[in-house]
């Protein structure tokens, strides 16, 4: 992979694209717009997740002496949250009262939880897709003591509302997002690199700390993602979502039709 030098801050020539490096892992779904952006350009798109999730384990999370059934509501925010949850519930004999609420901050989340309860049964209430949905939920449930299940990197908006509206909450660490093993990519150079948090940032980094910039475009998918880029040094190229890209792969067709000079 190409190095980036963290001084490099002037913008890069508009040069052709034929590769990109998605932080993500590997969608499971053929019809995935990265498969057809591949297909309509030419382009090389390989998936490589920058970063990782590791459970907290029962010993570790006893630590922060949490009781969990002294809650009334908990906050989902990803899968990843109501699997290590359960898997704590379940690894320490906790048995979820049916009366529990659940605030998920999108349907896809919700509906995630039959995995482990039965919906229908149960109290759950939705955002439509970002935190600032699921905040206007919660400020209908000033009485309930909420509990929080995140990772030891986690963004700080629910907090921060949840402080500033005097709610009753508890913040537990279930997970950690640790950065992923890169060392494959160290003779790998991409024309585009797309990031999707502050941590593939941070992983970048901890796997190539010399990584120099060069030729190699940096898109970033939200403002924490691009601000991110921006502290590390590097010039940011594609920034998403856009009035007419909501989407990474919207935005990086925008920039690839101009710097391949398609019309």
């Amino acid at each position: 992979m190409s190095e980036i030098k963290a001084k490099e801050k002037e913008p890069i020539k508009l040069k052709k694209v034929s590769s990109v490096l998605v932080t993500q892992p590997k969608p499971n779904d053929d019809k995935s717009p990265y498969f057809t952006l591949a297909e309509k350009y030419k382009l090389k798109v390989d998936f490589v997740p920058f970063i990782q999730i590791e459970p907290v384990d029962s010993k570790e999370f006893k630590k922060q002496k949490i009781d969990i059934l002294q809650h009334t509501a908990i906050i989902f925010t990803s899968r990843n949250a109501i699997d290590n949850f359960f898997r704590i519930c379940s690894e320490n004999k906790i048995e979820v009262p049916a009366e529990m609420k659940y605030f998920c901050i999108t349907e896809q989340t919700a509906n995630y939880l039959q995995k482990y309860i039965v919906i229908r049964k149960r109290k759950i209430f939705t955002g439509k897709k970002t935190a600032q949905d699921l905040e206007e939920i919660i400020k209908k449930h000033k009485t309930e003591k909420f509990l929080y299940p995140c990772s030891s990197i986690r963004k700080d908006d629910i907090p921060l509302f949840l402080e500033k509206n005097n709610f009753t909450y508890t913040e537990a660490v279930f997970y950690k997002t640790v950065a992923s093993d890169l060392s494959h990519l160290a003779n790998v150079n991409y024309d585009i690199i797309a990031f999707f948090s502050p941590s593939g940032v941070s992983s970048l980094y901890a796997n190539f700390p010399e990584f120099e910039q060069k030729n190699t475009r940096i898109a970033a998918f939200g403002p924490t993602t691009a601000k991110a880029v921006r502290d590390a040094g590097l010039h940011l190229d594609i920034e998403a979502p856009l009035p007419n890209a909501p989407s990474m792969t919207g935005a990086l067709e925008l920039y690839i039709k101009k710097a391949n000079n398609i019309k």
